[in-house]
């Protein structure tokens, strides 16, 4: 996945966490949700690291009047043939990029569902399975409030890992001034793999060795979410596979055939924060999730993975 992050780079400049988050969740069949403010590379990310792998990237923009059968299909009657026949939605690609999701209604989010716990679609009583490798890369602005769908706890549970882009360094912006202002680099950017090498390399992942040490540590962090006082909302049992998995992931790109309570200690605070909620307590102190989570995390004793 080396070649990918280096594809990827060329396009987002000074970026290396997010862009390692990205990949770290594809190698664990997981969803990544990008929140930031405008500007910043969100889609850009999302499209670059589509266009590295040689497979199929659909792009869908969420608006109001988005309708739930265009994410999914919907069956058209045929004339010629007499019968009805699927026409596929937005959301039959190998790479998935639901831009602004949170402007669709809740109807409209809750046709993603389905397609991003059990990677398959069913219309009209009949079920397609979508083509694997499959990831949905959403973005949504968290300051634009007005005409917008809060995701509900349903629907942000789906996503594995939740990052933040942010602002550029001096450096990078300079960099993205010299890259960016004559040529559009996305343009020119060739794939480095296919989407079968990276399906095998997912299967590789899970064989990732943790340890009962390390499994034991990955609980009691969770655990600690629902049991803290500032939070009125723990993580799901979801939540603790997916930390899993993303801490298998995250240890194959470092090259490591075992994983270490320091991948589990840095993936959870992007695994856990989008899935907890504050307790009334908590927002009156206006303690914010990411501190809360950060501490539990850190209140948990550190185990000897050996």
């Amino acid at each position: 996945m080396g070649r990918v992050r280096t594809a990827i780079e060329s396009v987002i400049e000074g970026k290396r966490p997010a862009v390692d988050l990205a990949l770290t969740v594809l190698l664990a069949e997981g969803h990544l949700l990008v929140e930031d403010v405008p500007g910043v590379g969100k889609t850009m990310l999302a499209k670059a690291l589509g266009r590295s792998i040689d497979c199929s990237v659909r792009r869908v923009q969420f608006t109001p009047d988005l309708l739930p059968s265009d994410i999914t299909g919907v069956s058209v009657f045929n004339q010629e043939t007499r019968d009805f026949e699927f026409k596929p939605g937005g959301i039959f690609a190998n790479i998935v990029v639901g831009d602004e999701i949170n402007r669709a209604s809740p109807k409209t989010q809750s046709a993603l569902l389905e397609s991003m716990e059990e990677r398959q679609v069913s219309v009209d009583g009949t079920t397609y399975q979508l083509e694997l490798p499959f990831m949905v890369i959403a973005t949504q602005n968290p300051i634009e409030m007005e005409g917008t769908y809060p995701l509900p706890e349903a629907q942000r549970d789906r996503f594995m890992a939740r990052v933040a882009i942010g602002y550029p360094t001096h450096a990078a912006e300079l960099a993205m001034l010299e890259s960016h202002g004559t040529t559009d680099p996305l343009a020119a950017l060739e794939p480095v793999t296919d989407g079968a090498t990276v399906q095998g390399l997912i299967e590789a992942v899970k064989t990732v060795y943790v340890s009962p040490a390390v499994k034991n540590y990955l609980v009691q962090i969770v655990h600690a979410t629902r049991n803290s006082r500032e939070l009125r909302l723990g993580a799901s049992p979801r939540a603790t596979l997916q930390l899993l998995r993303a801490s298998r992931a995250l240890a194959a790109l470092g090259g490591r055939g075992y994983v270490s309570p320091d991948d589990v200690a840095g993936l959870a605070p992007t695994v856990l924060s989008h899935r907890v909620l504050p307790s009334a307590d908590a927002q009156i102190s206006r303690r914010t999730v990411d501190e809360i989570v950060a501490h539990l995390i850190a209140s948990v004793h550190l185990p000897d993975h050996r």
